[in-house]
């Protein structure tokens, strides 16, 4: 399984429900990253999306304890047992945790490799993800070169897991 995160200084993902920033090639590189794929996500997550839809052309997969919960055609499942159950269904390779802050954190175990895209800059974020660098069984596998979007710096880097 593996993850894919935009994470600033501090590994903080967003506030209020909203990323912290918007940069096209980082939203470019998810895109492709994911279509054709699984992604799974918390409710919040999807209601962060446009008109609350699941994300088009991938196999959505919400974590929510609402059963009743209209997640307009994705899977809905209501705990991390039916999650993994779910989850059984699917190769590995084709599944990407895409958040939020207690989703990443509930699958990171589960996962073997992580797309981070770094920003140079610490944002006021409310939800954070784990800090990979910290982390014994995780290390930095690759970085690109730094890149610049109007006055932000970032690298898209991926971490495997040991």
């Amino acid at each position: 399984m593996r993850l894919i995160v935009n994470a600033d200084k501090n590994w903080g993902i967003g506030k209020g429900n909203e990323l912290l920033v918007h940069i096209p090639s980082d939203m470019k590189f998810f895109r492709e990253m994911t279509t054709g794929h699984v992604v799974v996500m918390g409710r919040k997550t999807l209601e962060s999306f446009p008109n609350k839809m699941p994300l088009p052309k991938r196999t959505n997969i919400v974590l929510t304890k609402n059963k009743d919960y209209n997640a307009h055609g994705a899977v809905v499942v209501g705990n991390q047992d039916e999650l993994l159950s779910e989850l059984e269904e699917y190769n590995t390779d084709e599944i990407f945790i895409i958040g939020g802050e207690s989703i990443y954190k509930m699958m990171l175990p589960y996962c073997d490799t992580a797309y981070v895209t770094k920003l140079d800059y610490a944002y006021d974020a409310d939800t954070f993800f784990p800090n990979l660098d910290k982390m014994e069984d995780w290390y930095l596998a690759e970085e690109s070169e730094e890149q610049t979007f109007f006055d932000i710096e970032y690298t898209f880097r991926v971490y495997k897991k040991r």
